[in-house]
């Protein structure tokens, strides 16, 4: 007896056409990326990494950027922590330059600089899952491994009608056997690319192009108008409200930084000197020294995936910045120098006056 899933399946794609049709919209819609004109697994890999939670357009610069910097393995694992860092400031999810980091001193010392070729050993890399490791073994060995991500969620739930939700175990069980089923004999390495893009220009979250869509005419959504409904998650996220105090003390020509050694967000960044409390109700009065003068005071927000961090700057004028107990003693006009959290980033580019 077979599901409902795979009666559809043989039914309407026994002949492949699924794939056919994405391959063939691909081919004349795809855009110029320039992970696409490469088979190398260490320029996948870095692509991969970094578009994960990040948009193509924002995620581009950054791309250029290591590559420029870290041309190969070798180059990236004989880097810095700090550089990494910096080049990484402004995309968030830090722990993913780090793992980057981790993996490419993994990969020339363990493995003699050799990437990993098959998706067995891709995914037991650190900060690799089973997308990211589907998605460098095929487009760069043509491994014939189906990439499920966001995009795909939501295109094969609306042209399929899987109301599943994709956020249960059960619910990915039967995405990721759709996925596979509907997998062309040949030439997986394009079929992986066209449904994440097809994903992401066609079958948009909002707004979807049905009119013009290739699948439209087999399109569950399409005749069932659900396509807003679908993919369905079962979970809300919960945000969880953060209250930071950060202290810029500087005295004009020096300030205070500190390195966030925790393992929490941002870790190995570096901040001004930070106080966090359960509410906005805080003063330093207790950490700052009489001379010191209150230049201005200062409100943020920045919304991460599941917190909400509530900042005020204190910005603090002192005549002797030795006598605040903070060892981290930089020069104002080298702060830029550090990789700082985008909240930080922000109030150092728009308050900060730096002498060059």
């Amino acid at each position: 007896m077979k599901t409902r899933v795979e009666f559809f399946i043989f039914v309407y794609m026994k002949d492949g056409e699924f794939a056919v049709e994405l391959m063939k919209w691909y081919h004349g819609n795809k855009r110029d990326l320039p992970w696409r004109k490469t088979s190398d697994p260490y320029s996948i890999w870095i692509s991969e990494i970094i578009l994960q939670q990040t948009k193509v357009d924002q995620g581009m610069p950054y791309y250029f950027k290591f590559i420029d910097n870290f041309p190969n393995v070798f180059e990236l694992a004989f880097a810095s922590e700090q550089k990494v860092l910096k080049l990484w400031q402004g995309l968030g999810y830090y722990s993913r330059a780090r793992n980057l980091h981790y993996t490419a001193k993994y990969i020339v010392e363990v493995l003699n600089g050799k990437f990993p070729k098959t998706y067995d050993e891709i995914i037991k890399l650190k900060g690799v899952g089973k997308y990211t490791a589907a998605a460098i073994s095929s487009f760069a060995f043509n491994e014939k491994k189906a990439v499920v991500d966001g995009n795909v969620y939501r295109l094969l739930s609306r042209y399929f009608g899987i109301l599943e939700p994709i956020d249960t175990s059960a619910g990915q069980k039967v995405f990721n056997h759709l996925a596979d089923s509907v997998l062309p004999l040949k030439n997986v390495n394009i079929y992986n690319q066209a449904i994440m893009e097809f994903g992401s220009l066609q079958c948009k979250p909002k707004n979807p192009i049905c009119g013009s869509c290739p699948l439209n005419f087999k399109c569950y959504s399409q005749k069932n108008n659900t396509a807003k409904n679908l993919p369905i998650k079962s979970k809300k996220i919960k945000i969880r409200e953060r209250f930071f105090n950060y202290l810029v003390i500087t005295d004009g020509k020096y300030m205070c930084l500190e390195k966030r050694i925790s393992k929490d967000i941002w870790q190995n960044m570096y901040q001004f000197p930070m106080v966090e409390k359960e509410n906005n109700t805080f003063y330093p009065d207790s950490l700052i020294k009489n001379e010191a003068v209150l230049i201005k005071k200062t409100y943020s927000k920045h919304l991460l995936t599941h917190q909400r961090i509530n900042a005020v700057f204190w910005h603090f004028e002192v005549q002797d910045i030795y006598n605040y107990g903070y060892t981290n003693i930089v020069k104002v006009d080298h702060i830029e120098d550090y990789p700082v959290p985008k909240i930080v980033e922000n109030y150092i580019n728009e308050y900060l006056v730096i002498e060059v």
